[in-house]
């Protein structure tokens, strides 16, 4: 009888949706698709329709009072934001990379991955872009991610944070974006695609499966000449095709090889 009481309470748990905890804000709580790390508590949490949102696609500044960035996602739509302040045990490094790596387990695709300085000023992120001061932080302590959902979710995307502020309280700010009309195409950046490769080891591409696409060329050959001392293999249907295209297109030969995979589309692994 109280083994069938505890496997009752555990299904009612299991169908009570996302996780809240009695700490976090009132009427807060967790996205689906991003887990919370163990003992996190949510300090802000923001819901708002119909909202015109920018997500930059660059390192941010301010010129003559107007932020600039090399690029940018701009839509309407249904925003949800959810700001964790992480436990002393774990850093907003490991939270931004478990959110990471949880999100890219459900195929998104990375749009824009910039770290530390690389990101601009933490100030500019915190008040511009979220307009959330607690996401104020030290330069050299941040991390910036903006990535889109696969389809059929694919005008969903979410944008991850982490900071660590200079009373050493570390936070992960994670917001949804559900844009009201189609985003069309988009593309990631080519410091990001190199970022993906060298921290994660592979490029997965399901979505390249025919001839060599020529705005991923000048994407994936960019990546590659940011750094030359990369090598890399390629599988997929087109892997011989990509390899003399990015040839073409000024990626030295000896630095990629072609590999035997039943892969979905183009596969770029790192050659360590």
């Amino acid at each position: 009888m109280k083994l069938s009481v505890r496997v009752s309470a555990l299904l009612v748990l299991a169908c009570l949706g996302p996780v809240s905890f009695a700490d976090d804000v009132p009427g807060s709580h967790d996205l689906e698709r991003v887990p919370r790390m163990p003992d996190a508590q949510i300090v802000d949490y923001r819901q708002a329709s119909d909202l015109e949102r920018v997500y930059p696609l660059g390192s941010i500044r301010k010129i003559s009072g107007q932020l600039r960035f090399d690029g940018q996602v701009d839509s309407r739509g249904n925003v949800t934001s959810v700001t964790y302040e992480l436990p002393p045990e774990h850093t907003a490094t490991q939270a931004f990379t478990a959110a990471r790596e949880a999100l890219q387990k459900q195929d998104a695709e990375l749009l824009f991955w910039c770290q530390a300085r690389d990101c601009g000023e933490s100030s500019l992120w915190a008040n511009d872009v979220f307009g959330n001061a607690k996401l104020y932080g030290a330069d050299n302590g941040q991390a910036y991610l903006l990535l889109r959902l696969a389809p059929p979710a694919d005008n969903t995307l979410i944008a991850l944070y982490g900071i660590t502020r200079g009373n050493r309280k570390a936070y992960l700010h994670v917001e949804q974006f559900e844009a009201n009309a189609p985003l069309g195409v988009l593309l990631p950046t080519s410091a990001t695609l190199l970022r993906q490769l060298k921290d994660t080891g592979v490029l997965d591409m399901p979505r390249l499966v025919g001839e060599p696409d020529d705005s991923w060329l000048r994407l994936l050959s960019r990546a590659l000449n940011l750094d030359t001392g990369l090598r890399v293999s390629i599988a997929g249907p087109k892997a011989e095709d990509w390899r003399q295209a990015l040839i073409d297109q000024g990626v030295r030969a000896a630095r990629m090889e072609t590999a035997d995979d039943d892969t979905v589309g183009l596969h770029l692994e790192l050659l360590r």
